[in-house]
């Protein structure tokens, strides 16, 4: 199996040159957990704020507010801080691409100088 062939994700992980990157494969299932993480917090937050309402109205106001714009916040930061991990990954396959290609066409140059 040669090193531009797609590996399976058993294959991936048993890859001791770290040739093939097993993080853009996960990148979506990291950022479906996180989803889910900091909805479920923002819920959490909400509820308690509801309860909170019936003994402070301000302070439960505040906590319903904090709970919605945090998970906000916290959902935008996520999709960036994923997104540059995923960019930093397709820079290091376009490089390797890169030095393929160009080490095929000096070997195509060099066979063509000797055919000369």
């Amino acid at each position: 199996m040669s090193a531009s062939e797609p590996k399976g994700c058993l294959g991936a992980f048993l890859d001791l040159q770290f040739n093939e990157f097993v993080t853009r494969r996960f990148i979506s299932i990291l950022y479906v957990i996180a989803l889910i993480v900091i909805l479920l917090a923002a819920v959490i937050g909400v509820v308690s704020g509801i309860v909170t309402l019936f003994n402070d109205a301000g302070q439960g106001l505040l906590l319903i507010l904090a709970s919605i714009i945090g998970a906000i916040v916290y959902i935008i930061l996520t999709r960036i801080w994923l997104e540059l991990i995923v960019v930093v990954f397709k820079i290091a396959e376009n490089t390797s691409e890169l030095v393929r290609l160009k080490e095929a066409e000096r070997s195509s140059a060099a066979s063509a100088a000797g055919q000369e």
